[in-house]
Order: structure tokens, then C-alpha cells, then sequence
């Protein structure tokens, strides 16, 4: 039995704990440890993290300081703990103290899923929150977007405007509650209040308001539903006319819209889940997890939600109202709200505006949404989780960094843009942004990097940026630099560095970084995107490449794979026969004008890129032509190979004994004549996958023997290719390499911004470069825009 109050041998600690402590029950949780122990004091939140003076006999109080990291509440994350031995006041027991303000850096939560506990309040009849849809308690409900300033408490949420009624007030000051100190803390008594606004018809509040909305839903509506960090418009999945008529609202072409289903167990109707995957779909974070679908789904997802895909984006409820609206098991489109290309709405007014053409209704509520946070995307390879997109759930958790940095500020790339804030050994990743061309995307780029600076306290010393001379963000980063040093860095060498980064490597070796991508300026002036790097955070050397082929017209040839077609079957010298897919799909007016430009050179750009193969070898076997959104094309190759993926054979690309450039002609010929031969386009798509893993072996294999690297990183949008990523990682393993694979950023450009952040720590001078194609860092010129 440990010492009680009033014990002769009484000692006191000053004790400092940092970390994600804040928002997560960490107050509670040593007022518990604390009363078990029998130790009397105080905890309070600082802006550097919880503070906390204990006292007691000796035993117990080395049991609280090692608890405090050993048995902390599940979503928090301790760094550190420091304690200070200070002289005995006497007293009994302890007491949560109000939090103190200043200066300093500590860590907001994510947003958490409603938890298990809260759930049951929900559906329990009886219960004061029974169908409540604001539930939440320590454990779970809004954190990041609600926080406007810290310390995180309710004077510093969009909740400040909520009065507690006397019942939630009781269960906030009582440290036996779940919910003591719970600052999103709500019932029916003191708010929010659900409502649905229909144009031409009276607004209708609470159980009136879900009531109508579920019944506009099953008559075949588009609502928007506004969630944590945004709207969603949500219809029907079952219902082709309600989904045809989003996309066309929407202006989404054929991308895939993500679902959301009750739970789990009604996940396994419409699509195969592994174990890994259902606990992505069950956990905390609550993800769209990308899973492949199930024969026989049609009835409760129909075809037009992901036309040709295999796969479905699929999550489960994270919010109460999400509960509430899938309780008849029914199956939900869940898209972000805004039209493509724009960031995701969260003001109310603006949803009026910016959805008017979009929505039918608008089921929404009176909590403010201080920061807008798209869903989180992730998909499982080989068992582990390989995030697409890290957004709610997941930011604004820190990263911790194999390297300490000055305070900086990274903004990414301009498509799916993220950028970082880092200091010391933490990094913060913003959420996701979206793409940079859209110019609410820029403000709200802005307003993010604003917020994710008061939350995190750290004020750049310097900006990282992407050397693409044309880049919004590069802009972004000139035009806010206000006198500080702006650095730009090589694409690709960050996807490296990312790499590295994310897997906690010292870097104090090089490794062979594989980064295939669609786009990256390459410091040539050409478009990177098949490249092999010997590199360390500190610099990269180019050792091997996809040769150079025309890339015609810039975004005119990214957005029709046909032209790349025609472009590589120029590049090796086969005839534009009319038996090829891919000369049919471009008319006789479009291939004269190709014809010239690649003779020419006009308006075409060398490209090495990888993406740009796949868009050609995916027109080449008639899957994919023109596409409509971002990696299209690859989708679908990926999708034929992935029907035949027992079928035997395979293509080989030449590798040159000394590396460098590598022809993509016997690959392109082999395509040519198999598909001339009528060979089926899912044969010829699984060929081509194992050519490319083919190039990556033995060029790995060859690098090894001349620069002596047993460490293979894979990054950029094309490893986001499960058949290919599973088949590269599996054949170097084979042949003795580590592969070090994306684990916590998205191999995309939605991860450079780490990258930067680590090439910057490792080389912060900005320094000019002379022109060499071989060394990765670029001039700090512009070129012309590719």
C-alpha cells in the first residue's frame, strides 16, 4: 500500500511533460494516477505542454513519474518528461488548475472518431445524449478544427459560444467524468443544434431535420453534410440517377466518388477487407481506405460511383451525425464539398454560395469549422498501411525527425499540396491543401500556414520551396519570405529525402533513390520522372534515367496519354499504324499538327518521366486515352495487369553497363508488336509492370556493384501502385537490398514538403550551382516553364 497524505517523508516534483498532451485526457489522467498514488498537487495546461507539481512519499512518487509515460491515455503521444525536485508545501489532494498562456510550443490532437463509449450514449434510449449529434467526451469528437489559439480550451474552440447547461458543466469540472475537461463537451440542452435548409421550404432543427434529410436522401437528393473539417455532398450509392447527377454537378468526369458505410461488417458486403484494413476502418483515424470490391456490390454501390475501378474508397462514421444518417445500414456517396479543383467549403454562408448548384439541401449545425481538413485517403500494401492522402485524423500529428532543424518552412509542390512546418527534431505536415492553380486554394493555403504557425509557435527562420520556376508555391514562398532566405530544391531529390525522413534514417549513407513520377523539374530544364538518385539528405546524383522523349504541348500531352502514345512510337522509330489504339483515338487534323511538333520541337519538353510511360503504354493497348483526372490512365493499366496477374512473360528494358540513360524502345516495340499481334491488353499491361520492376532490379543491382548501395527508397505518385510496389519491394528484398517504402506522408508531392524540410536541415546555405545534368541541385535561376 502506498503512502497516503500526510505521510512524514514527504517530497515534492515540479513535473513537465510535452508532447500531444492537450485535448486527450492527459489533465484527468494524472488527477487519477495522482489519487491512486497518493500524491497530492496540481496539473495545468501550458502552451509548451502540462505542467504538473506533485507530492508525496518517494516510492509512489517515481511510480507517477513513470506512469505518466508508461500509462498514458491512448491518444496521447509524451516526448518528454523532466522533473525538478522542489521543497514540500503540504496539502491534500489534487486539483486541475486553469491553463496558463504565453508563448511556447505544444500539440493539438487531430480529430478523433466518435469513440465506442460515446456511441452507446448515442443509441442508448434513456440516455440524455440518445441521438445527440454532437456526443463527444476527452476520448474522442473535434479537436484541430475547431482550436483557434492555445492553451487547448473552450474559451479557444468555435465552442466558446456554447454556454454549458449545468449538467455538462458538472461533468466538466469532475474528474471522475469521461468527459471532465472535454472541451467539445455538448447535449441537446446547451447545443449545437442540427438543422436542414431546403430553398422554398421552412428550416427544420434536430430529429425534423435528420428525419426529412434521410427522406430526401432515399428519394434520390444531393445533400450537403457538413462534417468536422468540411461539407460533403452525400447521396444514395445504390442510386445511378442521384450519382450521375453529382458527378455532373461536381464536374468530376470519371474520378471515383468515396462511400461511407455503417461499420465494418457492412464494408465486408461491398468490398474484400484484410485485418489490416478493417482496423484502419475501425480505428481512431477513420480513413477512406481504398479496398478492392466485391462481386455482387452493385445493389448497394452501383457501378457510376467508381466507373471502371476495382477498388472503392470506403469509410466508416467518424462523427455522430455520420451515425445517425447510415443507422438503416444504408451505404452513402461522401465527397468533398466544392467543385473541382477548389478547397473544401466550411463556412456556412459560403456553403450556400459555392453549393447552391450542387445541393438540394443543407443538413448542417451551428459549431463553427475554424480550420477546413479534407478526409485522409489510405490504401494497405503488403499489410502495411501506405497513406494517399494524410489529412483529418492524422494532421496535424508531428513527425518526429531523424535530424535536428532550425525552424522552417517547407510549401511542398503545387498539385495535392502540403506543406511543413519543422523545429528541432518535430515537423508538422499541414493538411491536405489541394492544388495551387485554384486561387481560393492559395488563400487557404495561406490561412493554414497562419494557423499551423500560432498552434505550433514556430516562426521560420527560412522557406524551402520547389526549384519549378513556374510553381504557385515557389510564388507563394517569393512573395511571403518577408527578408528571409528562400531555398529552392530538386523534385526528385525530395521525394528522396521524404523517403528517408519518414523512415527515421540518419542519413549517414547513401541510398538509391527510385522516384517515378508525372511531373518534376529536373535541373536541365527537362521534365523529371524516372529517376535513380544516389543520394543523402544532403545531395543527390543522378546515376540513372528514363531516356528523353518529346513531351508535346506540355499539360495538353498530360491530359491525352494518345499523344504520349504517338510521342514515344515517334521516339523509337514505329510507323503510326492504324492497327494501334492509340492512333485512332487521335483524329487525322491532331495527328498532323503531333506530327510536326515532334519534328520540330515545337512546343514539346524532354520528359524522363515514368508516369508519362504508363499514360502511353495504357493508350498504346486501347485502356486509356484522354483522361479527366490525375493518373487516369496509370489507373486503369494498373487495373488490366491486375486481372492477370498469373499470366507468365514480360518485357525488358536495356540497361547500360555504366547506367545513365535508359532507352524505353525495346519496351515500347515489345508493346507494339504483342498488341499488333492481338494479344490481349491485360497481358501486355502485366508484361509492362514486370518490365518496369525488371529496370528497377537491375539497375539497383548494377548501382550496387558500382557504387556500393544496399538501400533502395521508392517515392513518387507512381509507387502508389500496389502491383508495383508489391512486386519491386518483394524482388529486392529477394536480392539482399532494404527497401525503405513510404510509411506516415504519401509517396506523392503530398509528402515533398518533409523532403524539403530535410534537405534544408542538411544544407541550409542557398548557394548557385553550376549547370551539370548530374547534380541534382539546381541553379537558383528560372528557366523557361515546362
Amino acid at each position: 500500500m502506498s503512502a497516503r497524505w500526510g505521510s512524514s517523508d514527504r517530497r515534492r516534483l515540479h513535473v513537465m511533460v510535452t508532447g500531444l498532451v492537450q485535448g486527450v485526457g492527459f489533465r484527468p489522467f494524472l488527477h487519477a494516477l495522482a489519487h491512486e498514488l497518493g500524491l497530492s498537487g496540481w496539473a495545468t495546461n501550458t502552451p509548451d505542454g502540462v505542467l504538473a507539481e506533485v507530492e508525496g512519499a518517494p516510492e509512489p512518487l517515481a511510480a507517477f513519474v513513470r506512469r505518466v509515460r508508461t500509462d498514458a491515455p491512448t491518444l496521447a503521444d509524451v516526448w518528454t518528461v523532466t522533473t525538478e525536485a522542489i521543497a514540500p508545501i503540504g496539502g491534500t489532494g489534487f486539483e486541475i488548475r486553469e491553463s496558463s498562456t504565453g508563448a511556447g510550443r505544444t500539440l493539438v490532437s487531430a480529430d478523433v472518431a466518435t469513440c465506442p463509449d460515446c456511441v452507446r450514449d448515442l443509441t442508448t434510449p434513456g440516455n440524455r445524449r440518445h441521438r445527440h449529434p454532437f456526443v463527444s467526451c476527452t476520448n474522442c469528437g473535434p479537436r484541430f478544427t475547431i482550436v483557434k489559439a492555445l492553451p487547448y480550451d473552450r474559451p479557444s474552440t468555435t465552442m466558446a459560444g456554447f454556454a454549458m447547461c449545468p449538467a455538462c458543466a458538472a461533468e466538466y469540472v469532475d474528474p471522475a467524468d469521461r468527459r471532465f475537461h472535454a472541451q467539445p463537451i455538448a447535449c441537446p440542452a446547451c447545443g449545437p443544434t442540427l438543422a436542414l435548409d431546403q430553398p422554398g421550404a421552412a428550416r427544420r432543427e434536430g430529429e425534423d431535420a435528420l428525419a426529412e434529410a434521410k427522406r430526401m436522401l432515399a428519394d434520390g437528393a444531393v445533400l450537403a453534410v457538413k462534417g468536422l473539417g468540411g461539407y460533403h455532398l452525400a447521396c444514395e450509392a445504390s442510386d445511378a440517377s442521384a450519382v450521375g447527377l453529382l458527378r455532373k454537378r461536381k464536374q468530376r468526369g470519371d474520378k471515383p466518388f468515396a462511400v461511407m458505410v455503417a461499420d465494418a461488417d457492412a464494408a465486408d458486403l461491398v468490398v474484400a477487407t484484410t485485418q489490416a484494413e478493417r482496423d484502419l476502418l475501425t480505428g481512431h483515424h477513420r480513413p477512406i481506405v481504398l479496398l478492392p470490391r466485391r462481386d455482387g456490390s452493385a445493389a448497394a454501390v452501383c457501378a457510376e460511383v467508381a466507373p471502371g475501378n476495382p477498388d472503392l474508397g470506403v469509410m466508416t462514421p467518424y462523427t455522430p451525425l455520420h451515425h445517425l444518417l447510415l443507422d438503416d445500414r444504408r451505404v452513402l456517396v461522401m465527397t468533398s464539398g466544392n467543385v473541382a479543383g477548389e478547397p473544401i467549403v466550411t463556412d456556412d454562408e459560403e456553403a450556400r454560395v459555392r453549393l447552391a448548384g450542387l445541393a438540394d439541401a443543407w443538413l448542417t449545425h451551428d459549431r463553427p469549422i475554424h480550420v477546413p481538413c479534407d478526409d485522409s485517403v489510405v490504401r494497405v500494401v503488403d499489410g502495411e498501411p501506405l497513406p494517399v492522402r494524410r489529412s483529418r485524423g492524422y494532421a496535424p500529428l508531428p513527425l518526429h525527425l531523424p535530424f535536428p532543424t532550425e525552424p522552417v518552412l517547407a510549401v511542398g509542390a503545387d498539385v495535392k499540396n502540403t506543406f511543413c512546418l519543422a523545429a528541432g527534431r518535430q515537423a508538422w505536415m499541414s493538411a491536405h491543401v489541394g492544388d495551387m492553380d485554384d486561387y481560393r486554394t492559395q488563400q487557404a493555403f495561406t490561412a493554414a500556414e497562419q494557423h499551423l504557425e500560432l498552434l505550433t509557435g514556430i516562426a521560420p527562420a527560412a522557406v524551402v520551396a520547389d526549384a519549378h520556376p513556374s510553381y504557385r508555391s515557389a510564388a507563394w514562398a517569393r512573395t511571403h519570405a518577408h527578408g528571409r532566405p528562400v531555398r529552392l530544391v530538386q523534385h526528385h531529390h525530395a521525394h528522396v529525402a521524404a523517403t528517408l525522413a519518414d523512415n527515421g534514417h540518419p542519413g549517414d549513407r547513401p541510398v538509391l533513390g527510385i522516384a517515378f513520377d508525372g511531373t518534376g523539374y529536373g535541373t536541365d530544364g527537362a521534365v523529371w520522372g524516372g529517376e535513380f538518385l544516389l543520394a543523402d539528405y544532403a545531395g543527390a546524383r543522378r546515376v540513372a534515367h528514363l531516356g528523353y522523349v518529346p513531351l508535346p504541348g506540355a499539360d495538353a500531352g498530360v491530359r491525352n496519354p494518345c499523344r504520349m502514345a504517338l510521342a514515344h512510337l515517334h521516339s523509337a522509330g514505329i510507323a503510326w499504324s492504324p492497327r494501334l489504339p492509340s492512333v485512332n483515338a487521335a483524329g487525322p487534323d491532331e495527328r498532323r499538327i503531333l506530327a510536326h511538333q515532334l519534328e520540330t520541337g515545337l512546343a514539346c519538353t524532354p520528359t524522363s518521366s515514368m508516369g508519362r510511360l504508363y499514360d502511353a503504354v495504357s493508350s498504346l493497348v486501347g485502356a486509356r486515352h484522354r483522361i479527366e483526372y490525375d493518373a487516369q490512365a496509370a489507373i486503369d493499366l494498373e487495373t488490366a495487369a491486375r486481372r492477370a496477374v498469373d499470366a507468365p512473360g514480360g518485357y525488358t528494358f536495356a540497361v547500360p553497363h555504366d547506367l545513365g540513360a535508359v532507352s524505353c524502345e525495346p519496351v515500347v516495340r515489345a508493346v507494339v508488336d504483342d498488341v499488333t499481334a492481338g494479344v490481349s491488353p491485360d497481358l501486355v499491361a502485366v508484361r509492362f509492370h514486370r518490365a518496369v520492376v525488371g529496370l528497377v532490379v537491375d539497375v539497383a543491382t548494377r548501382a550496387r556493384e558500382l557504387e556500393q548501395v544496399g538501400e533502395v527508397t521508392l517515392s513518387g505518385g507512381v509507387f502508389v501502385n500496389t502491383l508495383l510496389t508489391t512486386w519491386c519491394t518483394h524482388a529486392l528484398r529477394e536480392r539482399g537490398f532494404v527497401v525503405l517504402r513510404h510509411r506516415h506522408v504519401p509517396p506523392t508531392d503530398a509528402g515533398l514538403a518533409l523532403g524539403q524540410v530535410a534537405i534544408h536541415a542538411h544544407s541550409p546555405e542557398v548557394e548557385p550551382h553550376a549547370h551539370d545534368e548530374s547534380a541534382v541541385e539546381p541553379r537558383e535561376t528560372e528557366r523557361t516553364c515546362v
